[in-house]
């Protein structure tokens, strides 16, 4: 039996998954819908939307199989997300890759295998649309066109999970998205002994801003200040606004550090003339987390804010002055 290699977006990838807060979750009939359909269409023992976690593929919509979920290493999707393109094993006996793989000598007696991936809205491929049979058999390219149509509209589906957790104004997470990401963050990072930074922005002059040029000016100031974040940070740090004028990073990793990334912010905001650069400053609080102080996600929220008022506080001081 080959084990499913790892993809190299894995850690994005599983932020990603997680952002949507849809693993576990109850059943519901727009996924379902997708699946009876595709069963129904291919003339399959068993259609599935299945979400690839970290150690295990977790089954969101089902159709002809008790289970819930299986190990990932197992997984025939495992090894279906790492290309974008259909996957299939058209008779898993006569496949080295599947031959003792134990849902194949065992329950649900898997010997045809077609997966397509599904994606949050970033693009990252987080589990798919797989049909199963209990006998083998040949898989067109016209059916292969017709999955990745049904794929489609699971993609669909997922995105609208996600329009709840994204900030309409700036396009970066909201708070709620921020949270849901950060408490699955913090202890996968915990296990795997890895650091976590998180920075609090608040933008300085801002109430001023909104006062002097109206609210559509201070809407464009927080667009143009995600839109720097987003070009300063990595793709892999988790960007939030929190709400209001307040912003939140979050960057994971071996021995991380902020100090590039706000390098790269300073210069950049005076690469352009424009009311961000000439009438809004930003404050800025950084925290690392330790398990032994911060009381998870929030206790770090509140230590990176103190400290964010603190420099606040400090470069007021130093203008009355």
């Amino acid at each position: 039996m080959k084990t499913p290699e790892v993809p190299l977006d894995e850690t994005v990838r599983l932020l990603s998954l997680h952002s949507l807060r849809i693993l576990d979750s109850a059943p519901e009939e727009r996924f379902d819908r997708v699946t009876r359909m595709a069963k129904r269409v291919f003339d399959v023992d068993i259609c599935l939307v299945s979400l690839v976690d970290s150690d295990r593929q977790w089954f969101k919509s089902k159709q002809g199989l008790d289970a819930c979920q299986t190990p990932r290493e197992v997984s025939f999707c495992g090894h279906a997300i790492l290309e974008e393109q259909a996957f299939v094993v058209e008779d898993a006996h006569a496949d080295e890759r599947f031959a003792d793989n134990p849902l194949v000598t065992g329950n649900p007696n898997v010997r045809f295998y077609a997966g397509y991936p599904v994606h949050t809205t970033d693009g990252h491929r987080i589990g798919t649309l797989c049909l199963i049979d209990k006998e083998p058999r040949r898989f067109s390219a016209s059916e292969e066109q017709t999955l990745k149509d049904f794929a489609a509209l699971v993609d669909d589906e997922l995105a609208s999970s996600a329009e709840i957790n994204v900030d309409e104004l700036t396009k970066v997470a909201n708070r709620r998205g921020f949270l849901q990401v950060a408490c699955h963050l913090l202890p996968l990072c915990e296990r795997n002994k890895l650091d976590v930074e998180l920075l609090f922005f608040d933008l300085d002059g801002f109430k001023a801003l909104n006062d002097t040029f109206g609210h559509k000016a201070g809407d464009e100031a927080l667009q143009m200040f995600a839109k720097l974040l987003l070009k300063s940070f990595r793709e892999s740090d988790v960007i939030a606004r929190l709400g209001g004028d307040e912003f939140a990073v979050l960057i994971a990793g071996q021995r991380v550090s902020s100090d590039p990334a706000l390098s790269r912010m300073r210069t950049l905001g005076k690469e352009k003339e424009s009311r961000l650069s000439q009438h809004v400053d930003w404050s800025v609080g950084r925290a690392k987390f330790d398990p032994g102080v911060h009381q998870g996600i929030e206790g770090l929220l509140s230590a990176a804010d103190e400290r964010m008022y603190a420099q606040k506080k400090t470069r007021k001081n130093k203008e009355s002055t």
